[in-house]
């Protein structure tokens, strides 16, 4: 039996993860430990690009080689997820300048609002020089961004 992981699903331009809080992502009380937010929102944002079809490993491997590096995160905190919570993460990308992308990102439990991220990446050379987004990205990411 070949079983694939999710990469989620796409609601118009909003991509939706989900996750499942493990014993691993908590504290000794039983809550999401707060830097595991970071690690939830960063598979949410790499299968969100996985979705559209970019895969990291093919993009570091090609002609023109790039990849992707957080270049400032803001996190707040409005309450705690538990061990055994199902968990969604939804992100979109915004806009893409130059070599920078801005990605606003919010957990959920149901309904309810429990974390939300903005943050700005770079698109980087193998030497880790910001490096302009290929117009073939910025075309095939264009469907999801904001209009200006």
């Amino acid at each position: 039996m070949d079983l694939i992981p999710t990469a989620g699903e796409f609601k118009g331009r909003e991509h939706y993860y989900p996750i499942r809080v493990f014993y691993e992502d908590t504290d000794f009380t039983g809550i999401v430990y707060y830097a595991n937010y970071l690690r939830f929102f960063e598979r949410a944002r790499s299968s969100f690009f996985r979705s559209v079809g970019f895969k990291h490993a093919e993009l570091w491997n090609s002609e023109e080689p790039i990849a992707f590096a957080i270049r400032s995160i803001h996190l707040e905190y409005m309450k705690s997820a538990k061990i055994d919570d199902d968990l969604n993460i939804v992100t979109t990308y915004d806009k893409i300048k130059g070599a920078r992308l801005w990605v606003n990102q919010s957990c959920y439990r149901g309904d309810e609002l429990l974390v939300t991220a903005f943050s700005e990446a770079a698109c980087i050379s193998p030497e880790g020089k910001p490096k302009r987004a290929p117009s073939w990205m910025i075309n095939q990411l264009s469907q999801y961004l904001l209009t200006d």
